[in-house]
């Protein structure tokens, strides 16, 4: 388990959710920014998500959201589930991390052209990003409608999970950890590699630990915290602790 099972001054909790399988989980594609709907089966894991959370019964005060429909709707079926109304906050920063020239590529195409040493460096390492777009390749999310009230700046032609940890916790520290010490429940529909980019930091993992951590589809996370922000336990709602090896 990460974390410590002092249960005695939990303050507040916290429930994370990587989305539910989407489409292009379910074509083995690089994800990226693009947006695109929930698979059928997600459907089904994002309610199988909602059911677990409900069983938990907790008061959520503030709910989040990236900016991409798989995580919104994953949030959505969660929400209609539990009957709760909490004020939603959409923010770019819990985007999946940006796979640059990779996105909408096959995961098994790219392994078999590029070999399994690059293939998993650029998957799976955290200070490698994959080839950039480039500024006029149509994939570019300034071309993408749905990020046209974001700062050009922080539009990504390519990121490392070391990229995502800085906004992911940046994200953090502003908006979620003020309300954990203040006792405020919440719930984070999120993205594969910014959950690992985050539970690094949460949890002080190596790097080595963060590259062989797994956050599965549709399983939701609870951490709980004490009144001055700190982990005083963490592990998937299904009773399975959260580990490097997952």
């Amino acid at each position: 388990m990460i974390g410590s099972n002092n249960t005695s001054s939990i303050q507040a909790k916290v429930i994370f959710v990587r989305h539910a399988q989407s489409q292009w989980n379910l074509e083995n594609r690089f994800s990226g920014w693009a947006d695109m709907a929930l698979s059928e089966r997600g459907e089904v894991e994002g309610q199988q998500a909602a059911e677990l959370i409900a069983n938990h019964n907790i008061d959520f005060d503030y709910a989040y959201s990236s900016m991409l429909t798989r995580a919104k709707s994953t949030l959505d079926i969660v929400l209609k589930k539990i009957k709760q109304q909490p004020p939603i906050d959409i923010d770019w920063r819990i985007n999946e991390r940006h796979y640059g020239a990779l996105q909408g590529m096959n995961k098994a195409e790219t392994l078999e052209k590029y070999g399994d040493a690059q293939y998993l460096r650029w998957r799976r390492g955290y200070a490698d990003p994959p080839p950039a777009l480039d500024d006029d390749d149509p994939r570019h999310p300034r071309f993408d409608a749905l990020f046209d009230a974001l700062p050009r700046n922080v539009l990504p032609n390519t990121e490392s999970l070391a990229d995502t940890e800085k906004r992911i916790v940046e994200f953090w520290l502003e908006k979620v950890l003020p309300k954990v010490r203040n006792g405020k429940n919440i719930l984070i529909s999120a993205h594969g590699n910014t959950l690992r980019a985050l539970f690094k930091h949460l949890n002080n993992l190596s790097v080595e630990e963060v590259e062989k951590l797994e956050v599965p589809t549709g399983k939701p996370i609870l951490y709980s915290f004490n009144q001055l922000g700190e982990i005083m336990s963490s592990g998937y709602l299904e009773e399975h602790a959260i580990s490097a090896n997952a």
